[in-house]
């Protein structure tokens, strides 16, 4: 895997300030309020901070959190995971494996066949419609 690495300049050009609060400084979006947490049309969810493939359509699924979850990524090579004990929770933080953005956090509390729910900021995917 190639890993892509930016200058915070570099960063701040190419996202939004939202985006790059969110990716960039592990910021949150509020639930119900992006772009994708009640989206249903087929199609492949990638990192906004460079294109990698994360999250199918078929795995999404309504949490009712607000946020986009699903049950597996993609390829799991594609997101890594680590301890996030920020605002006095120990949670397990998501990021994109091959530009470190943070994407959100996954919870033992999702559906079948894995059991998880990777709840994901909006603001850190770009969806790609099915063809």
């Amino acid at each position: 895997m190639n890993k892509i690495t930016k200058t915070d300049a570099q960063w701040r050009a190419e996202l939004t300030p939202e985006e790059y609060a969110v990716a960039r400084q592990k910021g949150t979006e509020r639930p119900f309020t992006g772009r994708y947490w009640d989206t249903a049309e087929h199609g492949i969810y990638r990192c906004v901070g460079c294109g990698t493939a994360l999250f199918a359509s078929d795995t999404k699924f309504d949490a009712g959190c607000g946020w986009p979850s699903y049950f597996k990524a993609l390829d799991p090579a594609n997101v890594r995971e680590e301890t996030d004990t920020s605002h006095g929770m120990v949670r397990t933080e998501v990021l994109c494996n091959v530009c470190d953005s943070h994407l959100g956090h996954v919870f033992p509390d999702g559906p079948p066949p894995t059991g998880l729910r990777y709840c994901i900021n909006s603001v850190s995917l770009k969806f790609e419609p099915a063809q």
